[in-house]
């Protein structure tokens, strides 16, 4: 199994419409099993995927969230005197959820925001730890992480979980910021906690080819070390009916526009080039 972190320090750069197009490309025409984290307390990848009223419907029935990876002691029942008693969750208890495009995915949950994710709680290992336990159970080939567009204990801790990251790049001047914020997010990650992680490459998303803008990112980013040679030949074009599309759920396969299909099966083609078929 190996995961992968849609990483970027700048949001509105289309970062969740390429973990979540990316998975169902690999699900759906390479026949690999997938299953996405939705670690961005805003929750969009899970909103892509499902409606409000089926989301209420499977919290109200007791199916888990990426929530329960991190929250070790939730309140489980009333004792005797009043007080909470706490019982820790199993993490290989947490099941991930079917979505109708054919993978898994782990939702987001808004409440992330309460979970205390300060130095020295250890949380920053619980997805790593959870990844590992579910890959027992579910023989997944790779888990895409879709992660908050900020430096952030959850970002740390995606790396952390991460044998990869992909980044995601709407090619514009402000796109410079981003890359160089990431940059030391990465650096930092490696150092302080000893991890290496790999990087998959860059996408570009929102393009626009052919124009002044698109030509001057490609030059910029293939002068910077770091990023030489990291640029995918597929792109995600800028299309209204893919942000339309998300909102009603759907994704680019199963939509109509014939670029957006091709360039996303570039990507998926492209992505296992560089990363390898799993396992």
């Amino acid at each position: 199994m190996k995961t992968v972190s849609i990483v970027n320090m700048k949001g509105g750069v289309g970062k969740t419409t390429l973990a979540v197009n990316l998975a169902h490309a690999l699900s759906a025409r390479h026949s690999l099993k997938v299953l996405v984290v939705d670690l961005d307390p805003q929750f969009n990848a899970t909103q892509c995927l499902f409606d409000g009223e089926v989301y209420v419907e499977g919290i109200n029935s007791g199916m888990k969230t990426i929530y329960d990876v991190f929250d070790e002691n939730p309140p489980d029942s009333i004792s005797m005197v009043g007080k909470p008693e706490q019982k820790k969750i199993s993490l290989d208890s947490i099941s991930p959820w079917e979505a109708d495009a054919g993978f898994h995915i782990l939702p987001g949950n808004l409440e992330l925001h309460r979970l205390d994710m300060g130095a020295g709680q250890g949380r920053e290992f619980r997805l790593k730890k959870y990844l590992g336990e579910i890959a027992k159970l579910y023989q997944y080939d790779f888990v895409i992480i879709d992660t908050p567009p900020t430096p952030s204990a959850w970002m740390t801790s995606a790396l952390l979980a991460s044998n990869f990251y992909l980044v995601p790049i709407k090619p514009e001047p402000l796109s410079r910021t981003g890359i160089d914020l990431l940059r030391g997010v990465i650096n930092r990650c490696s150092e302080n906690y000893t991890h290496t992680i790999d990087c998959a490459g860059i996408v570009f998303t929102i393009a626009e080819v052919g124009t002044k803008v698109y030509a001057e990112t490609q030059s910029f980013l293939s002068g910077q070390a770091m990023w030489r040679g990291k640029i995918f030949s597929g792109y995600i074009p800028k299309r209204t009916a893919i942000a339309r599309a998300q909102g009603e759920q759907g994704l680019i396969l199963d939509g109509t526009d014939p670029l957006s299909k091709s360039e996303l099966i570039k990507i998926a083609e492209e992505f296992l080039r560089r990363v390898g078929h799993g396992s």
